[in-house]
């Protein structure tokens, strides 16, 4: 079986805030060793466990973040910016299987780091449906009929998971205490557990279906302020609902709705305040 990877940074257990994940501040080179010991956990375990190939998706800001020269040998590496497809990218009808590591909760929620692709972001939906990158890869992944088989994170990413995806294995890595502390497993404890679920999920993968999204599907961005619905809305065939920041756009299927995401969400940093 082929396995397909996405693999954030704000879910990796000892990571607390911005320091251990943002390029150039004081503890990101610790956290990039701890994300790419965290992959090689579950990739081994996965070769052990009758996958023929991993292909891993580094998923974070700039998406360069895992160290290639510390990972398994075996293992393939998609790394870099831009990306048609961003934290889904080269996942296609192929792979029997999607993991999903380091993630976090989605924008407005409790939970460490919490976003939605960019701090602006209040919350996406599709149609009427609440979600953030989680959800929305999720949805990605079932276009292709691939099942989330394991989604490893915050405790409120795990929970965001069940609720969305039925029957599927999750491995909580540290417990929020305020969007900057967490409660944290070591290093060799979350190893324990990610191997111990990552062995279960493929064996239970049998039981967890594709979230298959909704045809032509509404995607709606509520953003913090109205100059980055503005921003947004400058892409063609979006509409701003009146007297609200939300922003919408008829998509053809999910595939054209999260490059609409990507595109809308990028224009919208270009806001300023000065």
């Amino acid at each position: 079986m082929k396995l397909y990877m996405s693999v954030d940074m704000e879910g990796i257990s000892g990571l607390p805030d911005e320091t251990f994940v943002g390029p150039g501040k004081l503890n990101y080179e610790r956290g990039r060793t701890i994300m790419t010991n965290e992959v090689n956990v579950v990739a081994c375990e996965a070769f052990q466990n009758g996958c023929s190939e991993v292909l891993v998706n580094d998923s974070h800001s700039k998406m360069n973040n895992l160290l290639i020269e510390r990972l398994h040998p075996e293992v393939e590496l998609i790394s870099g910016d831009v990306k048609p497809f961003s934290m889904v990218e080269g996942l296609d009808h192929t792979y029997g299987g999607a993991i999903f590591l380091g993630y976090h909760a989605r924008a407005s929620l409790r939970g460490v780091m919490s976003h939605s692709m960019i701090f602006g972001v209040r919350h996406f939906y599709i149609n009427d449906q609440a979600i953030g990158e989680l959800g929305f890869n999720a949805y990605v992944a079932g276009y292709y009929e691939v099942p989330v088989l394991l989604v490893a994170g915050d405790r409120q990413a795990t929970i965001e998971a069940e609720e969305l995806i039925q029957n599927v294995t999750t491995a909580a890595v540290k417990e929020t205490i305020s969007r900057s502390a967490v409660k944290c497993l070591t290093p060799e404890k979350a190893a324990h557990l990610l191997k111990e679920q990552t062995a279960c999920a493929l064996k239970n993968k049998d039981k967890v279906k594709p979230l298959i999204p909704p045809d032509k599907p509404v995607l709606s961005i509520e953003f913090a302020n109205y100059g980055q619905a503005e921003w947004a809305n400058l892409m063609p065939g979006t509409e701003i609902k009146p007297g609200t920041t939300i922003v919408r756009y008829q998509a053809k299927n999910i595939l054209e709705a999260y490059q609409a995401m990507l595109v809308m969400t990028e224009l919208a940093t270009r806001t300023t305040f000065s």
